[in-house]
């Protein structure tokens, strides 16, 4: 559990984070690392060194932030995203590899308990729930900067392509969580290399260029 020492007077000195954001850090990491329906809103405004009251003055429901948990997390996974992008302005072939080695890098904190995004999908089955249209919408959008980034480097078929991407580390990190990580960042990345290298040349022997 994260605990926090700090009290209302350091708080208004600004020497702690202000509640709302010492709140999102409890609870992501509360929520990633016993589970989102093991962990209440107490435990949450301990670790974050508040109250409840204050937790829901911020946040109307747990289910209000378990989603703004998850959006902190896909917002911190496109400004990656946008770096990577960046450093590799006009090559988006270069984009890609860097991306893929970039998503390979299992940590072992990671690998312990896999995607967070995923994790929070099978626990909560509505579909309706505000954290459900966060999962959907972020990897609706993770699928579609693949295309267009594969497409941009003029690699044959580019939504299939983004599709073996996808499928493949999603699966890698479930992986991680059953069988452990030893040794999956480096095999996760030949493969990935490898896909990358057999649609270039699919694309060269079809001449798709137009």
């Amino acid at each position: 559990m994260i605990a926090s020492t700090a009290s209302p007077a350091a708080d208004r000195q600004g020497t702690s984070p202000p509640p709302r954001e010492r709140i999102l850090t409890a609870a992501r990491e509360l929520f990633y690392r016993r589970g989102i329906h093991a962990v209440g809103v107490d435990a949450i405004a301990e670790a974050a060194g508040t109250n409840k009251m204050t937790l829901y003055r911020h946040f109307a429901s747990k289910d209000v932030l378990i989603a703004a948990c998850l959006g902190e997390l896909t917002r911190e996974f496109d400004v990656a995203w946008d770096a990577i992008a960046a450093a590799h302005a006009g090559d988006p072939k270069g984009q890609l590899i860097a991306w893929l080695r970039h998503v390979s890098d299992f940590k072992e904190y990671e690998a312990e308990r896999g995607c967070a995004l995923a994790n929070a999908a099978i626990e909560l089955p509505d579909k309706d729930h505000p954290a459900r249209r966060v999962i959907r919408e972020h990897k609706t959008a993770h699928r579609e900067r693949l295309i267009s980034l594969c497409r941009d480097a003029r690699l044959a078929d580019p939504e299939r392509l983004a599709d073996e991407i996808f499928l493949i580390w999603e699966g890698a990190r479930v992986t991680a969580q059953s069988v452990g990580s030893q040794g999956l960042s480096s095999r996760l990345a030949e493969m990935f290399e490898a896909l990358v290298a057999y649609h270039a040349r699919r694309d060269r022997r079809s001449g798709l260029h137009g």
